[in-house]
């Protein structure tokens, strides 16, 4: 996958190219059905494949005060965009007050003619862009006339949701996957998402409580604006500077057995049958199952008794058969 972070550095494909434009947050089993498609057109067309996204998520620039977080950083984004093999060329454009005051029809003019050369066109039916989202499925269809491409307005993917003897159907969105994760059900977040969902940050120094307790616990820095599940106790994996998977059982809270008002949720990792020196690490986390709910205890013992039966749980969890 090609990747241009700058529109001086444009692939303008000779033919042009089949474009698609979004978010693209976590890259979700709907969005790679989106790519397929996407993929599909241009196979027909005999053209590459071609994808817009933006280096942060637009809600942060235009009404921050009620941005959704994150599902992925950009860097996660752009190796799982690139992992599906269905995307030829990604043009990262940087999402600033300038481009949010950007019209609509610039945008087209700017990126998706003079930068892609489009052909084909695929969004969603409901995508709106440019300054006050003016442009929508009808603006991009008068432009394509004008300009010499094609528009396909898609409605959201959907899928069952698993519910037996319920024949509903879910969409698959972003929304849903972080709604799932607020309610702690990781497991459904996944299936969304087609994979565990995974947060990125770095190894700290702690206040070595877990190592006091006999769980020496890597404790995880997640950025902000990333979108963490609910507190709990979970079974998940933690992957360091190695690139290796390690089964962990996770601690995600405020440490109600020690701490009255501790404001921030804590993630820790206590890693199985692991032993090293992690801090400074780089790493990535993965849920992959939620054990219980954060709990206070009356006392250390009564802790350190949950914790053992937490770590039995997550070994049951991460047995290989017991993989999803």
């Amino acid at each position: 996958m090609h990747v241009v972070t700058s529109l001086d550095a444009c692939p303008d494909p000779p033919a042009g190219s089949v474009v698609t434009i979004g978010a693209f947050d976590g890259v979700h089993l709907g969005h790679r059905a989106l790519l397929r498609l996407v993929r599909d057109k241009a196979a027909e067309r005999g053209l590459p494949t071609a994808l817009v996204t933006f280096d942060r998520h637009p809600a942060h620039v235009v009404r921050p005060e009620s941005a959704p977080k994150l599902l992925t950083n950009l860097d996660q984004k752009l190796e799982l965009l690139e992992a599906t093999g269905l995307v030829d060329h990604a043009v990262v454009l940087t999402f600033d007050e300038q481009r949010r005051r950007e019209s609509a029809e610039d945008f087209v003019t700017e990126v998706l003619d003079g930068c892609l050369r489009a052909r084909l066109v695929v969004v969603g039916a409901d995508f709106h862009f440019g300054n006050g989202r003016r442009g929508n499925v009808a603006l991009l269809e008068r432009m394509g006339r004008e300009l010499g491409f094609d528009v396909v307005g898609l409605e959201l993917v959907r899928a069952g949701d698993g519910t037996p003897g319920d024949g509903d159907t879910i969409t698959y969105s972003s929304t849903l996957v972080r709604r799932r994760l607020a309610a702690g059900d990781v497991r459904g977040a996944a299936e969304l998402l087609g994979r565990a969902h995974e947060v990125r940050g770095t190894v700290v120094e702690g206040d070595r409580r877990g190592r006091e307790l006999g769980f020496p616990t890597a404790n995880v820095a997640v950025p902000e604006e990333i979108c963490l599940p609910a507190a709990g106790i979970y079974a998940g994996t933690f992957t360091g500077a190695d690139g290796v998977a390690r089964p962990a059982a996770l601690s995600l809270g405020h440490r109600p057995t020690f701490y009255a008002d501790q404001p921030f949720l804590l993630l820790e990792a206590y890693l199985l049958d692991f032993s090293g020196d992690l801090y400074g690490q780089p790493a990535s986390i993965g849920f992959v199952e939620r054990i219980r709910a954060e709990e206070r205890f009356e006392s250390v013992e009564a802790l350190v008794a949950a914790m053992h039966r937490d770590v039995e749980a997550a070994r049951r969890v991460l047995a290989p058969r017991a993989r999803p």
